[in-house]
């Protein structure tokens, strides 16, 4: 795909926490690939993209339209809008709950993207993996390649797994991500050696399915005896705002001068740093936390909650 993607750099942090720990810790800046395709969510988006591109060519016909789910502060409408604008392709997205007078930042980037947004209710949104609502929705928009929310798909986590080209992963003991659909978490787990540790964080409250969610996105995989879950940095929940997490991301920024998201990278650098307090991690410990972007949610936040 012609998409102007950069190698994201591996930066070290330095902090005396982890002098003490004996553990190096370091983050994969996923959110510096693109202006607007940062984070995992373009290779997540990879290889359904190719196949709308494709799909001139094959026995389905997708009219080079994708369409796709997602909240009104979605990453995944963002990037999914930008990347279609960027490759020409027609864009649809299904919008959970009814269009306000006052849209976010986030719609109203996808429209002046090109993506035609289409507003359910909340109740409806529900069933929108269900294939009485997608025929919906082909009747409406055309034959489209539907991509799930999140893609949370296999598809979308043997994208995610292409993360582990851009690095050299030898170094690292231990590679930490924040969950939400777990599709990320399956793409990793596919491409890395047993013998590395994969931590994760899940950010939504009570996610207790994460081993059915990876038996779906990674039939093959056989087991997941490397995989370690911290489920207890949830915080208020998906989305909810927190002063505490402002506080610390805030800190991370006066420290590392480190950008990060109050969904996803905000609660996974805090739950890294204060398992390092609790000796989670053994000393000689490589950390690699990827950074998965996420940053343009901040935009919601009321003026000066954070520093950056």
């Amino acid at each position: 795909m012609n998409l102007d993607i950069l190698k994201p750099p591996v930066e070290k942090l330095e902090d005396p926490l982890f002098e003490e720990k004996e553990v190096n810790v370091s983050v994969l800046r996923l959110d510096k690939v693109h202006p607007v395709l940062s984070g995992n969510k373009i290779y997540k988006l990879h290889y359904f993209l190719e196949e709308a591109l494709q799909s001139d060519n094959a026995e389905e016909k997708y009219n080079r339209t994708v369409l796709t789910f997602g909240g009104i502060y979605s990453n995944h409408l963002a990037a999914t809008a930008h990347a279609c604008k960027l490759l020409n392709l027609k864009c649809i997205g299904i919008v959970r709950g009814e269009r306000h007078p006052k849209s976010t930042h986030t719609l109203k980037q996808c429209e002046a993207d090109g993506m035609h947004l289409h507003f359910v209710n909340k109740l409806k949104y529900q069933f929108r993996d269900s294939k009485g609502f997608q025929d919906e929705m082909i009747a409406l928009f055309g034959n489209c390649l539907i991509v799930p929310e999140g893609g949370y798909h296999p598809l979308g986590a043997k994208g995610a797994s292409l993360i582990m080209d851009t690095f050299n992963c030898k170094k690292y003991s231990h590679i930490c991500m924040a969950t939400g659909t777990a599709t990320t978490l399956a793409g990793i787990l596919a491409a890395v050696p047993s013998s590395k540790q994969i931590v994760s964080i899940p950010v939504l409250k009570n996610m207790t399915d994460i081993n059915e969610r990876l038996k779906y996105l990674l039939p093959e995989l056989e087991h997941t005896d490397n995989l370690q879950v911290l489920d207890n940095y949830y915080f208020n929940g998906y989305g909810k705002r927190d002063d505490s997490l402002f506080e610390f991301m805030n800190q991370c920024w006066v420290n590392y001068k480190l950008p990060l998201d109050f969904v996803y990278t905000g609660k996974m650098m805090y739950a890294v740093i204060d398992s390092i307090k609790n000796n989670f991690f053994k000393s000689g410990s490589e950390i690699l936390c990827l950074h998965t972007g996420g940053l343009q949610g901040n935009i919601s936040l009321p003026l000066n909650t954070l520093l950056y």
